[in-house]
């Protein structure tokens, strides 16, 4: 989405409960404190045991979230379904 900043991003999927970094791309205008991109974590993301299917739902979620980033109803709508998802991937099991 153009005008979108990495900063932007990450406060509104972190409102949602996916947490990205917001990361520079290559000769990234935004300074470092801004930039114009994001970064998921795939160890986080391996380690509670997501596959590709799981992976594509959480791509679609951020989708969503960036799609339309200044509807709150989105990011509720998303964060509660952020929630139920992760109940079935725990970070730690019982």
């Amino acid at each position: 989405k153009q005008g979108l900043t990495g900063k932007a991003a990450d406060a509104a999927l972190g409102a949602a409960h996916i947490t990205v970094n917001k990361n520079a791309v290559p000769n990234d205008p935004q300074s470092p404190f801004v930039t114009s991109g994001i970064r998921i974590g795939t160890p986080a993301v391996t380690t509670r045991g997501f596959r590709e299917g799981e992976c594509r739902e959480l791509a679609g979620w951020i989708c969503d979230i960036l799609d339309d980033i200044d509807n709150p109803e989105v990011g509720e709508r998303v964060r509660g379904q952020v929630g139920e998802f992760c109940r079935h991937f725990p970070v730690y099991a019982d």
